[in-house]
């Protein structure tokens, strides 16, 4: 291991750090014995304090293991940013379950999977998406759906006459106000988060250790449906700690959460790191700029982890002069590049260097990120504490040369167990170098002279929608069940705000010509399929490129796209 990046790591820090060997949910439990009145959560101007957290989630962990939760049991969570997705997460773990993090923008086909591949029978949503949660399980056949539901309104987590800086923004108000009713699900109980929470049931004890299963978040890929990527305490608290250390974190921190924190890195650097350290965080349930510009002003937030295109967004509103941004002392994301210009602006106007890092579902988020005393822009950084990574051939499994392209392979603590019922697929995804076993990321990238780590292409097909991962094969495979289409190919579109967009190459089956439009795909996708993943642009051929196999050959469709101007 090249030791070329050591000259730049910060000189407080240790290069290698002993994590915990608790469970994460004692992370909670410890602060909120040493800081009982501390705010937690914020949200929409209410608070909770860590001892009320604790209390919550205690509740509800009660109620979870007299529903029939067990060890090793995972629960389903399904929401948006608000305290009842932190409070859910932490009462899995407390129940000695398992999470299930799954992205609120999938709909009801894709939700099946979530249910039935993880044997999930217990799902926490908020009420706006249970109707989806509903359909998904109805669909399942008897026996494979689920047989709890625990429905939350958002109104259950804030008051609905807050008025002023910290108000949701008016076009949020249907959404965040209207009470849903408790839908029907076959076969199922369905609860109401406050009948959930009004208990007195006994808890069994804590009996989770770092080894156990923590966390299954799923991760798509180049074939198939997605993957659940086993996490244990272990992995997700050694980059819960880090993070905290690299950041400066310390219990006066106040974050700003508006990366999801379904995602992994809202998950671990987010909410995790915050906890483990005592600090507070300010909740959205998702991105507006201005509502972002008025809390980082109002609560003085001193830590924002984000995606570019919101550090762009709020750059540019019509309002930013308004703001205060003199409290943030740490900024920096990852799932997409930020502009060069931008991070020159953040860097000469407010002296702030933008923090990129990189990671992956498999590795609990970062596995490297920039020195915050010595960041290169456009850079996904060095190896993270404890962490060794390299850049191979990805024939030959040789160590590439200073400065040459290869595939980026990982070794460190935070490194995922494998894929869950797939064994092949762990395999595959590990190789034996030096001695250790490494996670093959699938990304390429090459390695400068100070060690430092720039991606320059993939292996893997996937799009990059805003920081937003969409993998081609499963959309595909969501639009083959269209009646009218007969084949479909995914591919990137190049979009000057997100980076990247997808656009779908469509051959409309002979029976259906003239009968569906462009609009039309469009429109369906949006019935069928989260939002990021849908089509930007549908374009109809009477053919797809092919190989004498028969394989559909992408790569010449999208560098055909890539020839196209930019919109």
């Amino acid at each position: 291991m090249s030791m070329r990046h050591h000259k730049f790591w910060p000189r407080r820090l240790p290069h290698a750090i002993n994590p915990p060997v608790s469970s994460l949910w004692d992370n909670l439990a410890t602060n909120a014995r040493r800081y009982p009145d501390k705010a937690c959560l914020i949200f929409f101007g209410r608070t909770y304090t860590y001892a009320h957290v604790l209390k919550l989630t205690e509740q509800l962990a009660a109620r979870l293991q007299s529903l029939g939760v067990n060890k090793g049991d995972r629960v389903m969570l399904c929401m948006q940013n608000c305290p009842q997705l932190v409070i859910a997460h932490f009462a899995i773990l407390r129940a000695n379950a398992v999470v299930v993090p799954v992205n609120p923008m999938n709909r009801a086909e894709e939700l099946k999977h979530y249910i039935t591949d993880p044997d999930a029978r217990v799902a926490l949503t908020t009420a706006d998406l249970a109707p989806e949660v509903a359909r998904a399980s109805d669909g399942l056949p008897p026996g494979q759906g689920l047989a709890h539901l625990i429905v939350t309104q958002f109104t259950d987590g804030f008051d609905a006459d807050i008025t002023g800086a910290e108000a949701p923004p008016e076009a949020w108000r249907d959404w965040l106000l209207t009470r849903h009713a408790l839908p029907a699900v076959n076969g199922a109980q369905v609860l109401a988060w406050t009948a959930a929470l009004d208990n007195s049931l006994p808890l069994s004890e804590l009996n989770t250790g770092n080894t156990d299963l923590a966390i299954l978040p799923y991760t798509s890929g180049t074939t198939g449906l997605p993957k659940g990527c086993m996490h244990t305490h272990r992995s997700v608290m050694h980059n819960a700690v880090a993070s905290g250390l690299w950041g400066n974190g310390t219990a006066e921190n106040i974050g700003l959460a508006v990366v999801p924190m379904f995602h992994i890195t809202g998950m671990v650097s987010l909410m995790h790191s915050s906890i483990y350290v005592g600090a507070t965080l300010v909740v959205m349930p998702r991105w507006d700029r201005d509502l972002a510009g008025r809390l980082i002003s109002h609560r003085k937030v001193t830590h924002w982890t984000n995606i570019p295109t919101m550090v762009i967004d709020l750059l540019g509103s019509p309002d930013f002069e308004s703001y205060d941004l003199s409290s943030i002392i740490y900024i920096g994301g990852g799932g997409a590049a930020m502009p060069q210009a931008v991070a020159q602006r953040l860097l000469e106007q407010y002296g702030l260097p933008y923090i990129e890092g990189y990671g992956l579902t498999e590795t609990a988020a970062p596995s490297h990120t920039n020195p915050p005393d010595a960041p290169k822009q456009q850079c996904l950084g060095i190896p993270f504490m404890s962490t060794d990574a390299r850049v191979i051939d990805p024939e030959t499994l040789q160590e590439m040369p200073v400065g040459e392209q290869g595939e980026i392979i990982i070794c460190g603590p935070e490194v995922f167990q494998g894929y869950w019922k797939r064994p092949d697929a762990t395999e595959d995804a590990f190789i034996t170098f030096e001695g250790k076993r490494f996670f093959r990321s699938g990304d390429l990238g090459r390695v400068d002279e100070d060690g430092y780590f720039f991606m320059t292409d993939r292996l893997k097909r996937m799009i990059n929608a805003s920081g937003f991962k969409v993998w081609p094969a499963e959309v595909e495979a969501l639009m083959f069940r269209h009646p009218a289409i007969q084949e479909a190919c995914i591919i990137a579109t190049k979009d000057s705000y997100r980076g990247e967009s997808v656009k779908a190459v469509v051959v409309i089956r002979a029976s259906h010509r003239g009968q569906v439009t462009e609009q039309d795909i469009i429109a369906w996708c949006r019935e069928n399929m989260a939002v990021y993943k849908v089509p930007r642009v549908v374009q109809f051929v009477d053919a797809l490129p092919k190989s004498g196999s028969g394989k559909v050959m992408w790569r010449t469709l999208q560098e055909a796209e890539a020839k196209v101007p930019t919109p």
